[in-house]
């Protein structure tokens, strides 16, 4: 062996052992993998069944559907027939969705961000604790103590506002107009909003908050270059989901609302509006055959509406990712 010729060296670095999928790992990973493929199974089994039980009603003609179901309209196709409800369910819930999303991330920033320590906790538990009450107890509130209250208020926006279309038309004495409605799936949805909002902003980088206060910033400041663009994505996430919840609500709606089935943008009207799921509560007890059937399409109406809600709002989550603390 010549002098240039150096022995081999063991190599410093220590050989890395392979993880070995076995015991717990393996039982670990079947699982994961069986409840996501769980999930798609279920929510395609939902949509089979749907579309399966709504055929009869997609496919028959306006005479046999006017027949079997007592408030379908003659001469009326089945999209001209659910197209108020439609309208009706989206109308409520974007109001709703207007009124609790700036009251939550309020309340949300003021937890997060303002409040005491003990305060901030005191807020948080009660917050969490209106997400535990069911829907009956908000229709019975929305009816016997909201719209009584807001009645005068409803008759006063009609009379100095009335040339606005939202408040046209003639204000219901009552109160059981889609403008209570709104109040009450605003409140039904806070919880969810504010408790998904509040644990984003807390989860905000304590650097990018120490170098906003480093450079001088007040605190309404430091939210507003740190702590809103940083949770921006979560608070979209967070308003879908409420969302979600009102599009599909039922009991408070339907103790609430006096129904009607036109296009109609007086929310300070009574007879006027109905949402899918309160109209399928109200029918279902006494529909039979192909009225029941009716009621499914509407039923994978509402299914095909929610499904594109949560689509829109992953879409819009993905798209600002970029902004996330991950990144």
């Amino acid at each position: 062996m010549s002098i240039t010729d150096s022995p081999p060296r063991a190599s410093s670095r220590p050989r890395r052992q392979r993880s070995s999928d076995r015991g717990f790992n393996r039982v670990f990973r079947w699982i994961a993998v069986g409840s996501g493929v769980l999930i798609l199974a279920v929510l395609a089994a939902v949509a089979l069944f749907l579309l399966w039980q709504a055929w009869p009603a997609l496919t028959a003609g306006s005479d046999e559907l006017a027949d079997a179901v007592p408030r379908y309209p003659e001469d009326t196709s089945f999209i001209a027939y659910v197209g108020p409800l439609v309208f009706g369910t989206i109308l409520a819930a974007v109001l709703a969705l207007l009124l609790a999303v700036p009251v939550a991330m309020g309340v949300a920033l003021f937890i997060s961000h303002y409040a005491p320590r003990r305060l901030a906790q005191l807020l948080g538990y009660l917050v969490d604790l209106l997400a535990a009450v069911p829907s009956v107890i908000y229709g019975l509130w929305g009816i016997f103590v909201l719209a009584p209250a807001v009645t005068p208020l409803w008759l006063w926006l009609n009379e100095y506002f009335g040339w606005f279309p939202l408040f046209a038309g003639a204000a219901s004495p009552t109160g059981r107009v889609l403008a209570t409605v709104a109040i009450v799936l605003a409140v039904m949805i806070l919880p969810i909003i504010t408790a998904v909002s509040r644990e984003v902003f807390l989860q905000t980088p304590k650097l990018h908050e120490e170098a906003a206060l480093a450079l001088g910033a007040t605190r309404w400041e430091l939210v507003r270059t740190a702590v809103l663009p940083f949770g921006r994505s979560g608070v979209i996430s967070a308003a879908m989901l409420g969302l979600g919840r009102a599009l599909g609500e039922t009991m408070a709606v339907l103790m609430i609302l006096s129904p009607g089935f036109l296009y109609s943008l007086h929310i300070l009207d009574s007879a006027q509006h109905q949402t899918i799921a309160a109209y399928i509560a109200l029918d279902f007890p006494e529909a039979s055959g192909l009225a029941v059937n009716t009621l499914i399409a509407t039923g994978l109406v509402l299914f095909v509406i929610t499904l594109a809600v949560n689509m829109g709002a992953r879409a819009i989550v993905a798209r600002r990712k970029e902004f996330s603390g991950a990144n």
